[in-house]
């Protein structure tokens, strides 16, 4: 079972042989985590997962959760994961030890988390969100609310949640209704109802702590009036002990298509005139807070996608090893010729190595992505700094968008490399399928993460973050062009990344001209044609350096091959309909815009 979480030799050669993560450790911040202690860590994430949290994954779908005399329960089998993750310090790993945390590198947090949310991310939410919440108390409490909150709630004793979403306010945040009035002792009295909340009420912990977007009376419509509070589910006295319940009720928990063992809930705050919040930053600043935890939690969004993507294409690999189905295509006119395993049908052999050239860039990207995070962490130079942040900027809308768009096609793929057994429940596909479909719509639509490609991160420093992207792409390419074998490729890929080029700046011409709704119109395409060609960039780098250390370590040629072939494929069968796309783009068509309403039928 353990290869259908994660592939621990491709965990491997991304962390020690693409990104070269143990080097770390040369640092002050990060000596301790040495390639010894990163494969321990690592070991460990995979032995919990394997033996722990994958076999609550179906009982978590099967059993969901219970809403019974207004109070929430999740599956049995949860508690006992929960405290094993609480004891391990599992929940904030990247973080401080004063607070809880491990103080480890996001790049090694982002390998033990490639087991621990593959094996049961619906589980997962519960850690992943408090820890997105301890966050926003971290960079933007008061001494006081650190001391209260912060710890308790890295350590897993309390857990968190972050409340946006309203009915009438979903991707339009500015539109909330939730209100908080200033009381004499400068805490604010809540009103109002937030929907779709994930965790928001549970029996995991004796207390929930929310994360709550509210407006103060007369402030500023839209989000530049939008404040930030935080609000328990119970009070939380001065000494930090539990009190009284602060009127912050579930009104029901959502049936959904997946990830049944998290308690999607509707939540009432101040029904009874008794809820309240402390502010948790400036007045007015709120959603600037939030965007904080909204990255971190875009990058896990990303993750939890690519998890789905990454146990289906290793089921689906493992299946067609096994299943015995028809007789292999040159000897189909022998009636005597013995049925074979469907991997040696050509049909399914390029539905597997499409899901696995996808599969291994979302890796490389994810894990990235956390790189460039330590990378900031560790540099002494202003300038530097800001570069590994930028790339962090630039990638997030892809790492979320372009990942879970491509992480639900594997899934849906590798049902189709089952056949009619893939939709059935008594094997997985069908549930990792349901549970990827979330993470395209959650924490921002993949349309509102291209629109913020297109209409933020382009222009971000007049661009500069983007050209520090395709100044890292030319670093590889270069050391493509010098690595024999891959020249041709690196050529193919080189013409995808100028093309990407030219794509960009003309993009950002017409969005800000009158052409402005067409150039949003192929904000999704452009993120797509970004995506692929990002793809390719991992994929290449993941070849050259598979070539650099094919002669060190013989023993694992056929793993260095595949690397190879996976490039080769992506390159010949996916950039040459990113091209494609990229024509279609620089068309810039208007048709989608310039259509009336009543054109469109119905």
């Amino acid at each position: 079972m353990a290869q259908l979480i994660a592939d621990r030799r491709d965990v491997d050669f991304v962390l020690y042989e693409q990104f070269q993560v143990d080097e770390l450790s040369k640092q002050d911040i990060f000596g301790e985590f040495n390639k010894k202690t990163i494969d321990l860590i690592v070991s460990e994430a995979r032995n919990l997962a394997i033996k722990e949290v994958l076999p609550t994954q179906k009982i978590g779908d099967e059993e969901g959760v219970k809403f019974e005399n207004g109070q929430v329960t999740v599956p049995e089998a949860f508690h006992r994961v929960w405290d094993l993750f609480k004891e391990g310090e599992w929940l904030a790993m990247p973080e401080d030890l004063e607070f809880g945390g491990q103080g480890m590198p996001r790049s090694v947090h982002m390998a033990a988390s490639d087991y621990l949310v593959g094996a049961n991310y619906a589980f997962m939410m519960y850690p992943g969100l408090t820890h997105g919440a301890g966050k926003l108390v971290e960079a933007f409490g008061t001494a006081e609310q650190k001391r209260i909150y912060l710890k308790k709630m890295f350590t897993g004793q309390w857990t968190g949640t972050m409340l946006l979403t309203e009915p009438e306010a979903g991707s339009d945040v500015g539109n909330l209704s939730t209100t908080a009035v200033k009381n004499s002792d400068g805490t604010y009295s809540i009103s109002g109802n937030k929907i779709f909340i994930s965790g928001g009420d549970h029996d995991l912990s004796e207390n929930i702590i929310h994360p709550v977007l509210a407006r103060i009376e007369g402030a500023p419509a839209g989000t530049a009036g939008i404040s930030l509070f935080l609000v328990p589910k119970f009070r939380v006295n001065p000494d930090g002990s539990i009190g009284e319940f602060n009127d912050v009720v579930c009104t029901g928990v959502e049936e959904k298509m997946g990830i049944h063992g998290n308690a999607t809930c509707s939540l009432t705050l101040g029904g009874k005139g008794n809820c309240i919040g402390t502010l948790l930053g400036e007045e007015n600043k709120g959603m600037r807070a939030m965007f904080l935890m909204m990255n971190e939690a875009r990058l896990l969004v990303g993750l939890q996608g690519f998890t789905c993507a990454s146990n289906s294409y290793l089921y689906a690999l493992n299946y067609a090893r096994e299943r015995l189905q028809g007789r292999h295509l040159l000897k189909m006119m022998d009636k005597d010729a013995p049925p074979v395993a469907i991997i040696n049908h050509p049909d399914v052999r390029r539905m597997l190595i499409n899901m696995k050239a996808y599969v291994e860039g979302m890796r490389s990207l994810l894990y990235y992505v956390a790189y460039c995070e330590d990378r900031a962490k560790t540099s002494t130079d202003p300038a530097e700094k800001e570069k590994w942040h930028g790339l962090v900027e630039v990638l997030t809308p892809v790492a979320k968008g372009y990942v879970t768009d491509r992480s639900f096609d594997v899934c849906s793929t590798g049902m189709q490399v089952y056949g009619g057994y893939g939709y059935i429940k008594e094997y997985p596909m069908e549930q990792l399928l349901r549970d990827c479909r979330i993470t395209m719509i959650y924490e921002g639509t993949n349309g509102i993460q291209a629109m913020d490609l297109l209409g933020r991160k382009l222009g971000m420093k007049n661009g500069k973050y983007v050209m520090d992207l395709f100044g890292e792409i030319q670093k590889t390419l270069a050391a493509a062009k010098k690595t024999a074998g891959l020249e041709a490729l690196a050529e193919m890929v080189e013409t995808a990344v100028n093309k990407l080029g030219e794509t960009a700046m003309h993009m950002g011409k017409t969005a800000m001209s009158a052409k402005v709704l067409t150039a949003f119109a192929f904000a999704h395409p452009f993120l797509e044609a970004t995506g692929d060609v990002v793809m390719a960039w991992m994929l290449l780098w993941r070849a050259v350096a598979a070539k650099a250390n094919q002669e060190k370590k013989p023993k694992d040629a056929a793993f260095y091959n595949g690397q190879v072939k996976s490039l080769e494929y992506f390159a010949n069968a996916v950039l040459p309909i990113t091209l494609g796309k990229i024509n279609a783009i620089m068309s810039t068509n208007g048709a989608a815009v310039e259509i009336d309403d009543a054109s469109f039928g119905g």
